[in-house]
């Protein structure tokens, strides 16, 4: 992504928050996998969709109105001896050159710094919670500029969590971010393709999560975007099943919830095949009304429809299915107002996608659902789960059974864009793939 974008994005915010008014947005840090092993560093999503800055414990700043620029960052400086473990810091000099900060700053310089620039600015926007430790260094420093106020200096009046401005800002995408969600989508696609072909009866789960992690990392994207589930049989209706440790019998269905993130932005793909690559009669049927359900919802995904309005295709063609196969009973109209179909779909139709996997943005404005907007990603996934156990009044060729399909939908103006259509689906083109492997 070209650096513009993330200096326009820092001038669109500024905008937003006025010129009497300073925000500041941390980085993660490194967090402890077990004793003195960390896990995989990835920046917080908001810092970096400012900045663009991928390394651990800075801090960006945006003070409209200062004289010597705007955007400070606070980060480690060049370390050699840190360096020749750790691999190459980017440091100071490039924090201005490269991220084209105005002012960089050695991260431990923060105290003697940030209190000057908190004078005489009536909001902070900020996010408390986030990090504990700035937390309370800022709830200092506000105090000991309220003390030394003698009508010439004053602290913020105001803490506005950032939420408000960036989360609604990451809601619709540009160019270059559905490029990359693009790319992560084709990625997954091949993964998924990759672990419909290796299937075979009496594999492990682990064994198919192998194959997606392989795929994923060997087409060049960072890592999977969230634990994979690769949940066999009896395990698709766990809805966050990620044990993934059975062997995949013969007769079951497995569902395969996985995707990739490429640069910061994920995909979040489902699809339910079965272990031997031929459909039995009833899970035939019950993925076809799974199918019809999640097509009826995407055809509700364009401009000036409901958010809410997908999900409520949905349920009416799962409803509808059920209540023809007698798994539901009663009238249709009264199956959804009193939502029994809960019963076997449990969850939402889907959620904003983007950089986090259920990813940032109000689903209501006023209490109304708000309507969609070109540019806007999410997530299509309806299901039918019929578990063992809970289902005793539930004929038993259906016992058992769980079923999702999943696509991320991207909103245009003209309609929509199924970003993850490489990845098959229908019943003929997952048994046609699964007999060639």
């Amino acid at each position: 992504m070209k650096r513009g974008e993330f200096i326009k994005r820092q001038e669109n915010f500024v905008r937003m928050m006025g010129e009497d008014s300073i925000a500041i947005i941390a980085n993660s840090s490194k967090k402890t996998r077990n004793r003195d092993v960390y896990f995989p560093f990835r920046s917080d999503s908001d810092f970096y969709y400012l900045t663009g800055f991928n390394e651990e414990d800075a801090i960006a700043v945006l003070a409209p109105g200062r004289q010597q620029g705007k955007y400070i960052l606070f980060c480690q400086e060049k370390d050699p001896k840190k360096e020749l473990w750790d691999g190459e810091m980017i440091g100071l000099e490039q924090a201005m050159n490269v991220y084209q900060a105005d002012d960089a700053y050695p991260i431990e310089d923060i105290e003697e710094i940030l209190p000057g620039l908190l004078e005489n600015r009536h909001k902070l926007y900020y996010k408390m919670g986030s990090n504990q430790h700035l937390d309370q260094h800022l709830i200092d420093w506000i105090k000991l500029i309220k003390e030394k106020s003698r009508g010439e200096i004053h602290a913020p009046e105001t803490i506005i969590s950032t939420d408000g401005i960036l989360h609604e800002m990451r809601l619709i995408k540009s160019a270059s971010e559905i490029a990359k969600m693009r790319r992560a989508a084709k990625i997954t696609a091949n993964a998924h393709i990759r672990a419909m072909k290796a299937c075979k009866p009496e594999m492990f789960e682990y064994e198919l999560e192998a194959e997606i992690l392989y795929e994923i990392k060997k087409s060049g994207a960072q890592a999977a975007a969230y634990s994979s589930i690769v949940a066999g049989g009896k395990n698709a209706c766990v809805l966050h099943y990620v044990e993934n440790s059975e062997k995949l019998l013969d007769g079951e269905l497995i569902l395969l919830d996985a995707g990739a993130e490429f640069d910061h932005y994920a995909t979040d793909v489902t699809r339910t095949f079965p272990v031997n690559g031929k459909f039995t009669p009833e899970q035939k049927t019950l993925y076809q009304i799974v199918l019809k359900a999640q097509n009826a919802a995407i055809d509700k995904c364009q401009t000036g429809n409901y958010w809410n309005d997908p999900h409520d295709a949905a349920v009416q063609e799962i409803s509808r299915g059920l209540l023809e196969l007698g798994i539901l009973k009663g009238k249709l109209e009264d199956i959804i107002e009193n939502e029994d179909y809960r019963r076997f779909f449990m969850h939402r139709t889907g959620h904003w996608l983007g950089m986090d996997v259920h990813d940032v943005g109000e689903y209501k404005i006023s209490d109304r659902w708000r309507l969609l907007e070109s540019g806007m990603t999410l997530t299509i996934e309806p299901g039918i789960y019929i578990p063992c156990d809970d289902a005793k009044d539930v004929d038993k060729k259906w016992h058992g059974i769980g079923i999702r399909i999943e696509d991320d939908i991207l909103i245009t103006k003209s309609g929509h864009e199924v970003l993850t259509k490489g990845t098959p689906k229908t019943v003929d083109a997952i048994e046609e793939l699964m007999a060639k492997s």
